[in-house]
């Protein structure tokens, strides 16, 4: 059984820093892309970066690049999201994804393109 947990959430002031983790068990992580998406109230979920099965690639919506980097240790079954100068409008639940498919590139931007998903963990951003 596939399970993905999250941590690192928080309540952070703008322009602050916070670093979510996303355990992965029950699979080879090694093989397979990862992705995090959020969702603020009353809006729908919205992919923020994925990383490639071998991490040659990143990929990031255009409102967190420059400021958030992805990453992966596959000795620890983890991928990383560091934020940096945290904004208001970053404020969400933040839920970490995976495919079905092996070897995947991470150029998937859509929630249904995911079959496996944590349980997300809370960033607040004050102003």
């Amino acid at each position: 059984q596939v399970q993905l947990v999250e941590s690192g959430g928080g309540l952070v002031q703008a322009g602050g820093s916070l670093r979510l983790s996303c355990a992965v068990s029950g699979r080879t992580f090694s093989s397979y892309a990862m992705a995090w998406f959020r969702q603020a109230p009353g809006k729908e979920r919205e992919f923020v970066a994925a990383i490639s099965w071998n991490a040659d690639s990143t990929y990031y919506a255009d409102s967190v690049k420059g400021r958030f980097t992805i990453s992966r240790d596959n000795a620890k079954n983890t991928v990383l999201l560091q934020m940096n100068s945290l904004k208001p409008e970053d404020t969400a639940v933040y839920s970490c994804a995976a495919p079905a498919a092996r070897y995947g590139s991470g150029s998937s931007f859509s929630p249904y393109e995911y079959r496996y998903w944590g349980q997300g963990t809370q960033v607040t951003v004050s102003s």
